[in-house]
């Protein structure tokens, strides 16, 4: 026993030798070692956590149906700034191709047809937003069929004194006195070459939108320095931008420029029409299109049934291709409520839509189902699209609906569209054959 126990001290001994000494500094170094360790753990997956959470949001902002653009960033911008620089930052953003866009292919319900040529769905951006076309593709990424850029003057031109655009958020309204500000015509050609494709060919459904379904239009407008009674300047806009439009838009109605309004009387129109209209037959068909573009009169919601009749007649009478209704108002509706109601301007928004409606029913009775019109003025909901349908609308365009409730406006306006046909077991198109069969004009 007393020789195991000194051969089992030896071995403890032996192994005391044998053990490395492990110095205080050693020690240190394995800790900082290991939380070395862990710290690098921690930043990797702080660095995923980050990387997903931008990449979620980026999925969230980049689809405009996300509710952050109607409840959060479009608020916050209208309350941050100014009407005018709120609409000029929308305007870079949707250019830059950082805009959101709409996900969401369109339902076979909302195909629409105007002149025989199909569209994805009716609801179109009316002039007034995109003034130099500088963000047309970003706009049509919203999921709009067609997008209408301007108004154009021929020179550059810098329109009223500022302000000049006001919000009337209590009736969901906007007023605005811009007075055409255009950068003119060469600025705008500038912008509307640089989208063609570099290795562009034509094709028999190709249009200046270059998008499937779409279509391009462009307002044209008159220099507040041309004389008040002379069509030149929107000859000469038909002249310039014909070849890059799939529709010209002549713009007697606004109510900002002296004088332009009274182009709406019978014998200043004629003469205006048939100006315009010699001017675009006698145009080449356009090299990205192959068509010569249509041509398009936006008329006033303040005229006068007998105004209305004589422009009706007019236009059976000319070659005019459709008509747009209505651009903004001057008259002031009694249930105005917000403080701005008192501006000078044009008035836009829900305000609008019942005077647009019954000039369109008016309008509708004394044209042919051969012309199309465009409905304006109050569309916000699919209910509201619906009621110019079925008053004997072919298309439809936002514009106030578009900078209250943001770039989710398209989708939401067509997914109401598109559920309250469902529920009627029917499609635009038919609710527009339909009313547009019953309303129009017949030969006596």
């Amino acid at each position: 026993m007393a020789a195991m126990h000194l051969r089992t001290t030896g071995f403890h001994h032996v192994l005391r030798k044998q053990a490395p000494h492990r110095s205080p500094v050693f020690a240190r170094g394995l800790t900082t070692a290991s939380s070395s360790s862990q710290s690098s753990a921690r930043a990797a997956v702080y660095a995923t956590v980050f990387a997903a959470s931008v990449g979620l949001f980026a999925v969230y902002y980049y689809d405009a149906r996300s509710a952050i653009h109607r409840y959060v960033l479009t608020p916050v911008l209208r309350r941050t700034f100014d009407a005018e620089t709120g609409h000029k930052i929308a305007v870079k953003v949707l250019r830059s191709g950082l805009g959101p866009r709409d996900p969401v292919q369109d339902d076979e319900r909302l195909r629409s047809e105007f002149w025989g040529r199909e569209l994805s769905n009716p609801v179109g951006l009316a002039a007034g937003f995109d003034k130099d076309g500088e963000a047309i593709d970003g706009i049509l990424n919203l999921g709009f069929s067609w997008v209408e850029i301007g108004s154009v003057t021929p020179k550059p031109q810098p329109g009223n004194p500022k302000p000049r655009v006001f919000h009337l958020p209590d009736d969901a309204a906007l007023i605005n006195r811009y007075g055409f500000p255009s950068q003119g015509a060469a600025s705008v050609i500038s912008h509307l070459r640089a989208r063609i494709p570099k290795f562009h060919q034509t094709k028999d459904d190709t249009t200046a939108a270059f998008k499937p379904g779409s279509v391009l239009a462009i307002n044209l407008g008159k220099n507040k320095s041309s004389p008040v009674e002379s069509p030149d300047d929107f000859v000469t806009g038909v002249k310039t931008f014909g070849p890059y439009a799939d529709v010209l838009v002549v713009n007697v109605s606004s109510p900002n420029t002296p004088g332009l309004r009274g182009l709406q009387n019978r014998e200043l129109l004629q003469d205006l029409l048939t100006s315009v209209i010699r001017a675009r037959d006698e145009l080449e068909p356009s090299p990205i299109t192959a068509r010569r573009p249509r041509l398009v009169l936006k008329i006033a919601p303040d005229l006068e049934e007998s105004q209305i009749v004589d422009i009706a007649d007019l236009i059976r009478k000319s070659n005019i291709d459709g008509v747009i209704v209505s651009n903004t108002t001057i008259s002031r509706p009694a249930s105005l409520t917000d403080p701005n109601k008192s501006e000078m301007g044009g008035l836009s928004g829900a305000p609008l839509k019942p005077r647009a409606l019954q000039v369109l029913k008016m309008l509708r009775a004394h044209v042919p189902a051969s012309i199309p019109l465009i409905g304006c003025g109050g569309i916000s909901t699919g209910a509201d699209a619906l009621d110019y349908a079925r008053a004997g609308a072919s298309l439809i365009q936002v514009y106030t609906g578009f900078g209250y409730d943001g770039v989710g406006t398209c989708r939401r306006i067509k997914d109401e569209l598109e559920a309250l046909l469902r529920a009627e077991n029917t499609t635009w198109k038919a609710v527009v054959d339909e009313s547009v069969r019953k309303l129009s004009w017949t030969e006596p």
